[in-house]
């Protein structure tokens, strides 16, 4: 069985605040942009390999990396959250992406939230003087953020199983 730090165990199951939100968001923004920075590097390797004597570095412009940023971070978010209730920020920082029931994210209801997290990051904010610590996107998708350093859901109910 996994145990939960004794510091920590206050605050396991609660809901999470905005500072640790944001690390983990950053994590999160950082490991998408080094793989957005390695696909730039296999495309230039490609085109130098294909045409080594014509070769020019790719020139994308701003909007094609943007909407390049986006297809890779909705995906990531999108997978990790149906998937594991976490992504990797998430799992650092010790925090899961539930439901309002504690239940983990749909396929959709994932999408959904890795969507609005992309396209309006600044709603994380609103969770720093809401009352639940909700952010926009959780209002809207009837989400939480709980605070929970167990790595896998079967953990989970054993802990539940030993404690009662």
């Amino acid at each position: 069985m996994v145990s939960v730090p004794r510091e920590a165990r206050s605050y396991q199951g609660t809901s999470a605040g905005v500072v640790t939100r944001l690390a983990a968001g950053i994590i999160d923004v950082l490991l998408v942009a080094v793989a957005l920075a390695g696909s730039y590097a296999a495309w230039a390797a490609l085109r130098f390999v294909l045409e080594p004597r014509d070769f020019r570095m790719p020139d994308p412009s701003l909007l094609w990396v943007v909407i390049a940023f986006f297809a890779y971070l909705v995906p990531y978010l999108t997978v990790t959250w149906w998937m594991a209730g976490r992504s990797i920020g998430d799992h650092l920082w010790g925090i899961r992406v539930t439901s309002r029931n504690g239940s983990q994210l749909g396929l959709v209801r994932a999408f959904a939230r890795a969507a609005m997290c992309a396209a309006f990051p600044v709603g994380l904010l609103w969770c720093a003087v809401d009352r639940d610590r909700r952010a926009i996107h959780d209002l809207v998708l009837r989400t939480s953020v709980i605070y929970d350093w167990m790595t896998h859901p079967s953990a989970r109910w054993g802990a539940r199983q030993a404690a009662d």
